[in-house]
């Protein structure tokens, strides 16, 4: 499964129904998120398609703990041993492999129907020990700094981290870009979720990554104010 390139230095590493992100940096290789369970191996050779071996990944960073975007990191800290990266109010969830906080659809039918299908705050997935807590406002000195904004609503340790040098934000789970921009499967807290997708809206940068759907290259912060700047 071949590595795709969004902007210099970013590729998206497909992992079935959700996505992984592979930053470049002068410090070696940073993954934003790790999929499903079982997915490492798309992880590892998407490092290969790079030219780079498993050893260079020295970070990984989380938006949050829900199966689809912790699944894979257990075996990928096994083999690597990067160093992870979560906000406080997931890191016991990560920790424990689950069970997860319970989650409603969003509204619309299709939200809602694939919340049932995909999303069960009862599943487990292997644990995976988390080194450092994120907080809100950090600037991590990674790949040439890499901010974390934090942003609940889907979840409530979810976080979106924008990385400086490439103006590119990684969204997580704020929204999804699937059959265009719009609402995640589901929201712990619709309330919040609102207020975050409001706060991306309000920031300047020219790609966007999201947990599921494709990538933006460009004119993204434009995409986020058409949809949610005004509301």
């Amino acid at each position: 499964m071949a590595v795709k390139r969004v902007i210099k230095g970013v590729h998206v590493v497909p992992m079935g129904k959700a996505n992984a992100f592979l930053i470049e940096g002068e410090d070696g290789l940073t993954l934003i998120d790790a999929g499903f369970p079982g997915k490492e191996a798309a992880v590892f050779e998407a490092i290969r398609g790079l030219g780079r071996a498993p050893d260079q990944l020295k970070h990984l960073i989380f938006t949050h703990g829900h199966p689809d975007h912790i699944g894979s990191a257990a075996a990928i800290i096994r083999t690597t041993n990067a160093r992870t990266y979560m906000h406080p109010l997931d890191i016991p969830i990560a920790e424990s492999g689950g069970p997860f906080r319970p989650m409603e659809g969003a509204p619309g039918l299709l939200r809602q129907a694939l919340c049932r299908l995909f999303y069960d705050h009862n599943e487990r997935v292997p644990p995976v020990a988390i080194d450092l807590p994120l907080a809100d406002g950090d600037i991590l000195p990674i790949a040439g700094g890499i901010e974390v904004i934090h942003t609940p609503g889907h979840c409530a340790g979810q976080v979106a981290l924008l990385w400086r040098p490439g103006r590119m934000l990684f969204a997580g789970d704020v929204c999804m870009n699937v059959m265009g921009l719009g609402d995640p499967v589901g929201f712990e807290n619709l309330q919040d979720g609102r207020a975050s997708q409001r706060k991306l809206a309000s920031l300047s940068f020219d790609a966007a990554g999201f947990g599921h759907g494709e990538p933006i290259s460009r004119d993204a912060s434009m995409r986020f104010r058409n949809q949610w700047g005004k509301k």
